[in-house]
């Protein structure tokens, strides 16, 4: 079970690495080498809520994606991975309009997204436009230890950090809420995932040592405090990749706003899913399609959770907090149907041992990995009562891992 302990050291060597594979792969020539990091995130409560309208509580977690860059002269982009074979290239001016599935489609889609922001269009001649804010080439590597389909963001992590990397890059004075921005523009419109606000909120406006509180009705947030004294998140991994995932995810948010719009016919005023009052909901349930009553008892119940869980926080009762995390995965299990077997069985086995606060899946489900907020000193049993079981009945032994806070994307190497 890894530790957050070494955390930092272990990142500093791995940018030095990634730095050297960023030469073998582009060459020396061409000016200094510069890495950027961006986090990955948990989200402990609020789960499906974001493109409902209700509140969301991530935090940023201390594995993340890496990011070696340098311009070119020229206007060609070449992006490449050391987690992926082969390269992508295009130019700036030949842009593609959406994506094609391939994993780089999410830079590039940060890429049109700044390009349009610029004032840019696909097929103008090098010159017209916005002239001297024009972008240049780029030549961008990608690295980074944050599993991938596990459900801790990775694609956030990469678009919010190839914002960042582009913005720097180019002297641009764009701030974090500008990297999310450009993050959310990439993934809804170049890759065509209807996603909410908080992944790539909780990774733009991280903190260390603190939950991020989003309203995403209307954008406003604030920090509350983790105290990493007395407790420690640790995350199990199904090693169940979310091959559906996407599918699946797009499902839901129809579904969503399906039972948004029969509901509105009872209560008009309301602006979105989240607006509306549970007894609006209980006096149509039974005339409602079943799957969207569920769907729409999962979305209100779980905006009531969240405040719950938010007041347990505020004075103290991590205990508190921890029960409405394993409420809400019963509810992802029956009501939003988004859980697997392989989720289950960590929530339940973590959930009956002594020191475990609560636990439930995290990101989207359909596979990936559970969420487990935990009294300090219970690791070690955690650990071997989570590899035991899940042993035992899959057949193989779930990643865990403890993660400690991040302060957010940054740049942290320069290499001349």
């Amino acid at each position: 079970m890894s530790t957050p302990e070494n955390t930092n050291s272990r990142l500093e060597a791995c940018l030095r690495e990634h730095a050297q594979a960023f030469r073998a792969h582009f060459g020396d020539s061409g000016g200094p080498v510069r890495v950027f990091f961006a986090p990955g995130r948990v989200n402990l409560m609020g789960a499906h809520l974001d493109y409902n309208g209700g509140p969301v509580m991530p935090t940023a977690i201390d594995r993340g994606t890496w990011f070696a860059a340098r311009l070119r002269p020229d206007r060609r982009v070449r992006l490449a991975s050391t987690l992926e074979p082969g390269e992508r290239e295009c130019t700036l001016d030949q842009l593609p309009a959406h994506g094609s599935g391939h994993w780089s489609d999410y830079p590039l889609g940060v890429v049109q997204a700044l390009s349009q922001r610029l004032g840019e269009k696909v097929g103008e001649t090098p010159g017209a436009g916005s002239g001297a804010s024009r972008l240049s080439g780029v030549e961008l590597l990608f690295g980074g230890n944050l599993t991938i389909g596990a459900g801790l963001s990775s694609s956030a992590s990469i678009c919010v950090g190839t914002a960042l990397a582009l913005t720097r890059l180019h002297g641009l004075e764009l701030a974090p809420c500008d990297w999310v921005d450009l993050a959310l523009r990439a993934e809804r419109g170049f890759v065509g995932v209807q996603c909410g606000i908080m992944d790539p909120h909780a990774i733009g406006l991280a903190r260390a040592g603190a939950l991020l509180w989003l309203d995403c009705r209307d954008g406003s947030h604030t920090w509350l405090p983790l105290d990493p004294a007395r407790a420690g998140i640790a995350v199990a991994d199904t090693r169940v990749r979310r091959q559906l995932a996407q599918s699946a995810f797009n499902e839901r948010v129809a579904e969503c706003r399906a039972a948004f719009e029969w509901l509105r016919r009872a209560q008009p005023q309301a602006g979105c899913l989240r607006e509306i009052a549970l007894e609006t909901f209980e006096s149509e349930r039974a005339r409602m399609p079943a799957v969207l009553a569920r769907r729409a008892e999962h979305v209100l119940r779980e905006v009531a959770r969240t405040f719950e869980a938010r007041r347990a926080l505020e004075r103290g009762d991590l205990a508190g907090f921890g029960a409405q995390m394993t409420r809400a995965h019963e509810s992802l299990r029956t009501h939003f149907e988004v859980s697997v077997p392989q989720l289950d069985c960590l929530v339940e086995t973590a959930t009956a041992l002594p020191g475990v606060l609560g636990s439930r899946l995290t990101g989207a489900g359909f596979g990936g990995c559970a969420v487990i907020l935990y009294e300090r000193g219970a690791e070690t049993e955690l650990r071997e009562r989570l590899e035991g079981v899940y042993g035992a009945r899959f057949g193989q032994l779930p990643k865990i891992e403890l993660f400690g806070g991040d302060p957010g994307p940054r740049e942290l190497l320069v290499e001349r």
